[in-house]
């Protein structure tokens, strides 16, 4: 029973720890003028939808997880999935951004 609150946290952790990382170089470097030209563009409008929804299920999920204090082995186990794809979808878009630099 254990296992699943350990994991939530592990994982969830590891996401914010990956998003202080990717936040950080940028403000390091102190040159802005390479991220200036760089532009997310979407074809179509309702493909905003569904990273919309990774990041608003992820905050919900992690804010029911938190006032169950990590009690329910379902909602942990959704936590870790959201949260895993919600990695690779910001790896995805770092490696993206990288290599438009």
């Amino acid at each position: 029973m254990k296992v699943n609150r350990v994991v939530t946290k592990i994982v969830v952790r590891l996401f914010f720890l990956l998003l202080l990382i990717a936040l950080v170089p940028p403000f390091l470097q102190g040159d802005q003028t390479k991220l200036q030209h760089i532009f997310l563009s979407f074809r179509h409008n309702w493909e905003m939808i569904f990273p919309a929804i990774l990041i608003l299920g992820f905050i919900s999920l992690l804010i029911i997880c938190a006032k169950k204090k990590y009690n329910e082995p379902d909602l942990n186990w959704l936590l870790v999935l959201n949260t895993v794809i919600l990695i690779a979808y910001g790896a995805a878009i770092y490696i993206r951004i990288y290599h438009m630099m």
